[in-house]
Formats: structure tokens, C-alpha cells, sequence
């Protein structure tokens, strides 16, 4: 699933995300993966208008 470029999802928005799936991890331990796999934070991804 394609993000929107203008409106990024962030390490919150991804927690609140899995604890509907009834995964509970902390922002930090999401930001961290996201960190390992190389992804940027939702504010680098944001698109430049």
C-alpha cells in the first residue's frame, strides 16, 4: 500500500495501527526497525510541494 507523499504516516500513527491488531510495541521499537530497514522519517518522506 502506497503512503500519501503529501501527508506521511508517522511511528504513532504505525503503533496505533498494530495495537488494533492487537500488537503492542512502543514508538521507539517501531522507529527503530523503520531506522534498520533503511526507511526515513515520515518528515523526510513528506513530498516537497
Amino acid at each position: 500500500e502506497e503512503e500519501d507523499s503529501h501527508n506521511p504516516i508517522t511511528d504513532d500513527q504505525v503503533v496505533k495501527i498494530l495495537v488494533k491488531d492487537g500488537i503492542k510495541l512502543s514508538r521507539r521499537t517501531v522507529a527503530k526497525y523503520r531506522d534498520q530497514m533503511r526507511i526515513p522519517g515520515s518528515r523526510e518522506r513528506k513530498a516537497v510541494v
